[in-house]
């Protein structure tokens, strides 16, 4: 048999599919070998049974469409993936399918500071469209905690948020109009420039699909001009109740900060061992409060949340310039970073609450947390209520793996129990895909998966992710018979 890159083996079907996929793209941007496949088949979350086919490293939107056309000639399903760095196993290949990764579709194509759009691929890092910005006055409002690594690709299929998505709004705020690929190989543009485009917001319903709609090839993000004055105030308290009443408080009074963000003591004390950002150890709670605008508005915020803080018995302190106020962000977004120094491992939970629930629902998650002998780390956007609690453990543990998912199950009952929904900003993928049920009535779910036909009627992309049997529409049948045999 011959060798087609790095393939040793494979059957028949397998060989012809990866031959028809190097003719496409070359034999340097297809990987079909063991080390390839291995690192494609998970990604940040804990899940673990995915299993990729080969990868594929597209450049352009007719690599994507060629790849898509010959996984439909061989009915092998396709699986878009960005940075990995999703944390519900939503880039976790089901099925053994095509991988094709956007990461080498990192340019940006266009911007239009009149407009205040920027054209880009999907593969652009976040970060790195804020930092091309930054000499033009304008940055992309969406920073999830990853953003370091993670792609507007992978923004899109999320609809992540982020520290200032409170003020901003999350991605589907700031996407204008997206062109896909449909899993036929049909290139469609979605949304577009105009205010309001005429016909159904299929732009809106496809953000936040989670690569079951379409691959994202070309996005028009919105810019967000930096304001002229920051000020970010770091608030601690000896209680937790009362970091979350001035939560509600500053709301309240009519303020809309640009960030709200809280961290519990032990989260704090990890931080600050990691990065030493000056946080008080001390502290039962920490707010990371932000305000922008005008200067003297800015001001007057500063102002007004120092005095609702002092009423909830809050020590006050505002960063004194730039580089201290970069510091206190640094330690709020290298918080799971600093978890690696606690434990080896750690589960990242993603619930959102009503604010007014947020100190009943942070004592039932220390209450099942401590009964699952785990350790949790809260750090949150306290602002919209979305919960991240942290459960670091250790896998090499016996039993810590079951230990971990019966506490997250248990933090989903309670956050659901309390007005609260499944997911804020990091999908639904395959770790949520089960507790769909518990939030949404099979109506609804049947709705969603009429929605995901009429983008993908064979099922063919991203299988297996969101919707829970029997509402997957024929995806879940179509994997059990999917075996490794197929690549070698």
């Amino acid at each position: 048999m011959r060798r087609i890159g790095t393939v040793r083996r494979r059957g028949a079907a397998g060989d012809a599919c990866v031959a028809e996929l190097v003719d496409a793209l070359g034999p340097d941007r297809v990987r079909a070998g063991g080390a390839a496949r291995h690192l494609a088949s998970s990604d940040a979350s804990i899940f673990r049974g995915g299993a990729a086919g080969p990868v594929c490293f597209p450049t352009s939107t007719a690599e994507v469409r060629a790849i898509v056309r010959i996984a439909a000639r061989h009915e092998r399903p396709v699986v878009p993936r960005g940075a990995g760095s999703g944390l519900t196993g939503g880039a976790a290949p089901l099925g053994v399918p095509i991988v094709v990764s956007t990461t080498r579709m990192n340019a940006v194509l266009e911007v239009d500071l009149g407009d205040m759009v920027a054209w880009v691929q999907p593969g652009v890092i976040n970060l790195d469209l804020t930092n091309q910005l930054a000499d033009r006055g304008v940055h992309f409002a969406p920073d999830p905690s990853s953003q370091q690594v993670c792609t507007i690709g992978g923004n899109v299929a999320n609809n992540s948020g982020g520290p200032h998505c409170l003020a901003d709004g999350v991605t589907s705020a700031h996407v204008l109009a997206i062109e896909v690929v449909l899993s036929d190989g049909e290139v469609v543009m979605l949304g577009g420039l105009d205010a309001e485009p005429a016909g159904y917001d299929l732009r809106g319903a496809f953000v936040g699909s989670e690569g079951m709609f379409g691959i994202a090839t070309r996005v028009a993000v919105r810019l967000t001009r930096n304001p002229p004055s920051v000020a970010t105030m770091l608030l601690s308290f000896s209680e937790v109740h009362d970091a979350a009443a001035t939560v509600g408080a500053v709301i309240a009074d009519g303020m809309v900060p640009a960030a709200i963000e809280m961290m519990d003591q032990r989260c704090v004390e990890a931080v600050e061992a990691f990065v030493h950002a000056g946080y008080p150890t001390d502290a039962a709670a920490v707010l990371l409060i932000e305000v922008d605008g005008q200067p003297g508005g800015v001001e007057v915020q500063v102002d007004r949340v120092r005095s609702i803080a002092q009423r909830h018995r809050a020590a006050v302190r505002v960063a004194a310039d730039d580089t201290e106020r970069a510091l206190l962000w640094k330690g709020r977004k290298s918080a799971f970073g600093a978890i690696a120094r606690i434990k080896p491992d750690y589960y990242l939970h993603d619930t959102v609450v009503p604010r007014t629930a947020l100190v009943e629902v942070l004592r039932s998650i220390y209450e099942i947390v401590d009964r699952h002998d785990l350790l949790v780390l809260n750090v949150f956007h306290a602002g919209d209520g979305n919960l991240h609690p942290i459960l670091a453990y250790d896998a090499r543990e016996p039993g810590a793996d079951e230990r971990v998912r019966s506490a997250g199950r248990e933090i989903i009952e309670v956050s659901l129990a309390a007005g609260g929904v499944l997911s804020g900003e990091h999908g639904i993928g395959v770790e949520k895909r089960d507790f769909m049920a518990l939030q949404f009535a099979d109506d609804d779910l049947d709705h969603q998966a009429r929605l995901r036909a009429a983008f993908d009627p064979h099922c063919r992309l991203n299988p297996g992710k969101v919707l829970p049997s029997p509402h997957s529409c024929a995806d879940i049948a179509a994997l059990s018979a999917a075996t490794e045999e197929v690549w070698g």
